[in-house]
């Protein structure tokens, strides 16, 4: 069988553009020879689409939406993601569901058997589990329909299992010819190679060929890369398609020539987050409606980074960069902030603050008299920073993108009001030493990033001759600390027998948890890594447990 492979980016909750691109994608493949078209998990209404699934008419209206697609589906069946409506009446209001389309109808729906609960996701929340895969027989094959979470049969915590139901096992048992996935699995770091693990084991566990179709394009906070794959019965990749782009390709399950893979299928990590992160700002942008992005320069290595990103997914003549010195910004970074600028090609302004922030001052001289300059003073200078801003992105209507890194936002290194402004923020799940790798790595052909933004002491040059040293520890040691104590969960008796030291665990460990307020009013940030600030960390603001 010829398998093609609709991976398509899809918008949540637009469903006549989203049927649109289903329809376009299967005729193309249809012409390219596909005798059975396997699109991603929700493709109709997109992924996720979260509580819109609890309006009135959501549930009906994607129903609607992919019947009037399965009419105009010819004799090539197309498996369909889609939210069925759950009539039995008990239960969530609906199925995480697959349409196999054929002649014009829905002659089957497969359902979710797997509803995951952990990270980002939240399905129990939403859709009713099925107890069983479904099998569906057709041109003289039996075809086990799976959704996503349905082949993740290894357990993410090795010690345990999440599901006593194992849907793999129970196809193989079925005796299946064809396993077929539809799938919205986020990106992040390293994932490629457990998700490629997994399909090419569903294969050999089931002793057939195995399709994946992987949704791809930016949702809010999530990014998904595609990366859809076919593998023969013994685990082969026989195609695999590109990351972090639409691609439609047909896969022959009877090839005896070369695997079918996109240069980009397997690329290296830190190519993998710079599309990452330019996709996530592109769709967040374009899905969003904004054609400008805005960014205030700092000289910096994490503006300078959000600034090549962003050119890179709006192009240029799109990008607005603002520099905004003080009376006590150094040379250095303003002339770091042109040439960036100059390097990028994209649109440069200087607007100094000093009268804003003296004005500010003024005004609080007289319940500030008698009291020593403190970080209140400081926060004056970022939040007139955000204040101008936040006025240019209302004048011209474009999208101000804040530049903190993972390890400031995890500590609180960031003013609210002031440099947290904005509607995303870009690089909130990039570390700082990943920072400075991804701007080595851009900088590996020709300086884009002025070295000397990468080579000099990181300061936020709130008072003279300041530097982020001046009250964290170096960024190899915070990052690793942090990495452990979010990410992992460990606790600072297991940080201070890894070797850190105590002191310095437990001053970071407190600054995380004292600036958790500081993290729930922060512009929504794109995911790269296994654990992000965001929907998959909720931790309480007001809570006292000490670890």
């Amino acid at each position: 069988m010829r398998i093609g492979l609709a991976q398509i980016n899809t918008i949540v909750g637009d469903l006549a553009g989203n049927s649109q691109r289903i329809l376009a994608a299967y005729r193309t493949l249809v012409a390219q020879g596909a005798e059975l078209v396997l699109f991603p998990e929700l493709v109709v209404c997109g992924y996720p689409p979260w509580d819109l699934l609890f309006k009135k008419r959501f549930i009906a209206d994607v129903e609607q939406a992919t019947r009037t697609i399965a009419a105009q589906i010819g004799p090539v069946p197309a498996l369909i993601g889609y939210t069925e409506a759950n009539t039995t009446g008990h239960g969530r209001a609906a199925f995480n569901a697959a349409a196999f389309c054929l002649n014009g109808k829905i002659v089957a729906s497969a359902r979710k058997c797997l509803l995951p609960t952990y990270d980002v996701f939240d399905e129990d929340r939403y859709f009713e589990a099925a107890t069983q895969p479904t099998i569906v027989e057709y041109g003289g094959l039996r075809l086990g329909l799976t959704i996503c979470e349905d082949i993740w049969i290894h357990p993410l915590v090795p010690t345990r299992r999440l599901y006593d139901l194992d849907p793999v096992k129970w196809l193989r048992d079925q005796r299946i010819d064809l396993l077929l996935n539809l799938s919205a699995s986020p990106w992040r770091l390293g994932i490629n190679a457990v998700r490629r693990t997994l399909v090419a084991d569903a294969a050999r566990a089931c002793g057939c060929p195995a399709a994946y179709c992987n949704s791809v394009g930016g949702n809010d906070e999530l990014i998904f890369e595609g990366r859809s794959v076919v593998c023969d019965a013994q685990g082969k990749v026989l195609g695999g398609l590109a990351a972090f782009r639409e691609d439609l390709q047909v896969i022959d399950l009877a090839a005896a020539g070369p695997a079918l893979i996109h240069p980009t299928y397997e690329q290296e990590e830190l190519a993998d987050a710079y599309d990452a992160l330019v996709l996530g700002v592109r769709d967040y942008a374009q899905k969003t409606g904004f054609k400008k992005a805005l960014i205030a320069l700092s000289g910096g290595i994490d503006s300078a980074l959000t600034a090549v990103l962003a050119a890179e997914a709006l192009g240029p003549k799109n990008i607005i960069g603002v520099s905004l010195p003080s009376v006590i910004s150094s040379q250095h970074s303003k002339d770091d902030a042109r040439i960036l600028a100059e390097n990028l090609g994209i649109e440069y302004h200087t607007l100094s603050i000093a009268d804003t922030v003296a004005a500010a001052e003024q005004t609080l001289e007289p319940l500030f008299a008698g009291r020593p300059r403190d970080i209140a003073e400081e926060n004056i200078q970022a939040r007139a920073r955000g204040l101008i801003m936040m006025a240019i992105s209302n004048k011209f209507g474009a999208l101000l993108l804040t530049t903190g890194n993972k390890s400031e936002l995890a500590v609180g290194y960031c003013t609210l009001y002031g440099d947290m402004c904005g509607g995303l923020a870009v690089i909130s799940d990039v570390f700082k030493m990943q920072v400075y790798a991804l701007s080595r790595w851009i900088n590996r052909h020709r300086e884009i990033i002025p070295a000397s933004s990468i080579e000099k002491p990181p300061s936020a040059e709130l008072r003279p001759n300041q530097t982020d040293q001046d009250s964290l520890p170096p960024y190899e040691i915070l990052d690793a600390i942090l990495k452990g104590y979010v990410e992992q969960g460990l606790s600072r008796a297991d940080l201070v027998a890894q070797g850190y030291d105590q002191t310095v665990v437990n001053d970071i460990v407190r600054k995380v948890d004292l600036n958790e307020y500081k993290r729930k009013q922060a512009a929504p940030g794109l995911k790269i890594t296994s654990l992000a600030f965001g929907v998959g960390r909720r931790i309480p603001i007001v809570q006292k447990y000490v670890n």
